[in-house]
């Protein structure tokens, strides 16, 4: 049984693409524009998913595969 809150991704091989970001006091439109981007990557070729990660500090991980 797959978990929903994993990307759901082939076999390998296939690209991970990570990275970092930190959040500032209040959204300040993040969230819209992050939705925006991931709709973006999902109408490109070879995209397999999406996963993000925000601690509490507002330190985030995102990683995309491709």
């Amino acid at each position: 049984m797959s978990d929903p809150n994993f990307a759901q991704t082939r076999p390998p091989p296939y690209h991970a693409v990570i990275f970092t970001s930190t959040q500032t006091d209040g959204d300040n439109g993040y969230s819209s524009m992050a939705d925006r981007m991931v709709e973006l990557a999902a109408g490109q070729p070879g995209f397999l998913g999406v996963e993000s990660a925000r601690g509490a500090g507002g330190l985030g991980i995102t990683g995309s595969y491709w």
